[in-house]
């Protein structure tokens, strides 16, 4: 039977599933959009499929699986004891390691006011990699849960088993709690309850309420007196190479370090690099010549954001780092990648969350999105503005990502197509499809001059036309691929 009533929320928390009355909570369970910390599956669901949904979940960042809500309805759950009974051993029969959770059967109400119940499974982030008893093991990314290939397998088991660290007892107590920090988190995640009740819906504390180091990384009273590695430093030079002893090239006062809780540093260390980023004179997207990002901004954000979140913080004496020149952006983050991959192929890169705990909270605070689209963004960020790819390294201790402003367009092409033209290309990545007409006027050039340049970069695969004919008057112009 459907479930009518108040809006459904653009989110679901458990927490606040708690709080609801039966009829809300149908509304909640029909309503809210699966993501990466929540998803819904019918009472008929076959065990190894339920299987799979919580191993993807402990192995990634934790979340939530109602059972008894299917096709924008609440099914139930009562009049299927046998099912039930068969479902709820899941975590114990079918995957291995055996994985600790809490199940609820949670009242509902249909919209008929008749009453019912949904099987509710509530997974942390677990600290073990887990597969399922026939071998098949999981990731949740987004959406979706996904099969890992053994490889894939072996560096999740590599990456879970060898850092635990964010989950471990902090070297100090809850007195050591920021509760503005507190405050701001129950906000995002429309918690209830006492400063306590809001680390718990996190797994900020231990099973003994101590707080983790997680907990004191994100919500604590300046974390660097117990951890002093956890800093970004920013190094800003006049040149594109750091250079040595009397020939360093660091601008004065281009050495900042910022420190405080995560979501506080990534906020300064977003403020200081849009001030020291390096820009270019160029066509605007008012189509105005003005400074403009040499790295796209979104890029070094996104950046910066997978630096703080996926760093080891086990690794004392190291920090991370954001070094500034003229021409490229580098950040280097402690801690390698997970396993043995190829860091020249970094969209074939699984990535796995070192810190779910950390990464879960950054995601409800505004500050990252769902496992794994990190990489992908900076990708499409810098192919959108022209530029290569990032490129990634490893050394013994830590992964550097760097942004450089070399044009993916060879030097040839671009002396041949000439600056006015590559302005032109400029235009469409800054504002997206447009008309020949809306070019020129931007450029102010005729509209034959603009339709020139376009077919010159049309020529080079750099541009193409869209519209049922050449002649068609709604036809745009628009970067291939964006």
């Amino acid at each position: 039977m459907d479930v009518i009533g108040r809006e459904p929320p653009s989110r679901i928390d458990f927490e606040s599933l708690v709080a609801a009355d039966p009829r809300q909570r149908g509304v909640m369970l029909v309503g809210a959009p699966e993501n990466q910390w929540f998803e819904r599956k019918s009472v008929r669901v076959d065990a190894k499929r339920l299987a799979a949904a919580l191993i993807g979940m402990a192995n990634a960042e934790g979340g939530m699986v109602a059972v008894g809500v299917s096709e924008g309805r609440i099914e139930g759950i009562d009049g299927e004891t046998r099912k039930v009974n068969r479902l709820r051993r899941v975590p114990v029969d079918l995957i291995d390691p055996p994985l600790v959770l809490r199940v609820e059967e949670m009242p509902v109400e249909h919209s008929d006011r008749t009453q019912d119940h949904v099987l509710v499974f509530l997974v942390e982030p677990s600290r073990h990699a887990h597969q399922r008893t026939d071998e098949e093991a999981f990731v949740r990314a987004g959406d979706s849960t996904i099969t890992l290939s053994r490889t894939a397998w072996q560096e999740l088991v590599y990456d879970r088993e060898a850092d635990a660290y964010e989950a471990q007892p902090a070297p100090v107590g809850l007195e050591g709690v920021d509760s503005a920090r507190v405050d701001a988190l129950r906000k995002a995640i429309d918690a209830v309850g006492d400063d306590l009740h809001v680390l718990r819906a996190r797994s900020l504390v231990t099973p003994d309420d101590r707080l983790t180091v997680a907990g004191l990384l994100l919500v604590g009273v300046h974390p660097q007196r117990f951890l002093p590695q956890a800093l970004v430093r920013v190094l800003r030079y006049q040149a594109d190479e750091t250079g040595v002893g009397s020939r360093q090239t660091m601008v004065a006062d281009g050495d900042r370090r910022l420190e405080g809780t995560i979501p506080e540093m990534i906020e300064a260390a977003f403020s200081l690099v849009e001030d020291w980023a390096p820009r270019r004179r160029a066509l605007g997207v008012d189509g105005k010549f003005g400074p403009v990002d040499v790295i796209p901004r979104e890029a070094w954000m996104e950046a910066i954001v997978n630096a703080v979140i996926h760093r080891s913080y086990s690794m004392a004496g190291d920090h991370i780092r954001v070094s500034i020149f003229p021409h490229r952006i580098e950040v280097s983050s402690p801690g390698r990648f997970p396993g043995l991959v190829d860091p020249s192929r970094p969209l074939e890169i699984a990535r796995y969350a070192r810190n779910p705990r950390i990464a879960r909270v950054c995601s409800d605070l505004g500050f990252a999105q769902e496992l794994g689209e990190g990489i992908r963004r900076m990708v499409g960020q810098m192919r959108q503005a022209g530029l290569g790819d990032p490129v990634y390294r490893q050394t013994s201790t830590s992964v550097i990502v760097s942004l450089d402003a070399a044009s993916r367009i060879s030097t040839t092409v671009a002396d041949r197509l000439g600056q006015p033209a590559l302005d032109a290309m400029a235009l469409l990545r800054s504002t997206g499809p447009l008309g020949t007409a809306d070019i020129a006027e931007a450029m102010g050039v005729t509209r034959q001059t603009a339709l020139k340049r376009l077919k010159a970069l049309e020529a080079e695969g750099l541009v193409m036309r869209t519209g049922r004919s050449p002649r068609d008057p709604r036809s745009t112009w628009v970067i291939p691929g964006t």
